[in-house]
């Protein structure tokens, strides 16, 4: 499916193997339905880092980006402001997340996006 936003925030982090359960557990059960409850969030979409060969100048290149994290989960919002909105912040510390997952990730890297045309 198309974005369906002009702007696109995205969320990539690593988490420690030990709670690597926790974390996908709580970030699909709990983490991402309580933020498609706030206003201006279209969709969310998670992934997991694969490896990457591809076709370049006609030769096969693996690509590796050395500390790239693991997961990545794709924010669909319709404006930056959505991100420091009271009710962002108030889904931000729902839940498991807090306490529970977060102080077990890192490489954490934020993003955001405007898209062109």
């Amino acid at each position: 499916m198309p974005i369906q936003t002009r702007y696109l925030f995205s969320a990539a982090m690593d988490v420690d193997p030990a709670h690597e359960r926790l974390f996908n557990d709580v970030y699909d059960r709990e983490h991402v339905p309580s933020l498609l409850t706030v206003p201006g969030v279209v969709a969310v979409s998670r992934f997991e880092l694969q490896p990457l060969t591809m076709s370049i100048g006609g030769q096969l290149k693996t690509i590796v980006i050395e500390h790239a994290p693991k997961y990545v989960a794709l924010y669909e919002i319709e404006s930056p402001e959505v991100l420091t909105g009271e009710a962002w912040a108030k889904a931000v510390e729902q839940g498991r997340w807090p306490a529970q997952v977060r102080p077990h990730t890192r490489n954490r890297q934020h993003t955001l996006y405007r898209r062109l045309g």
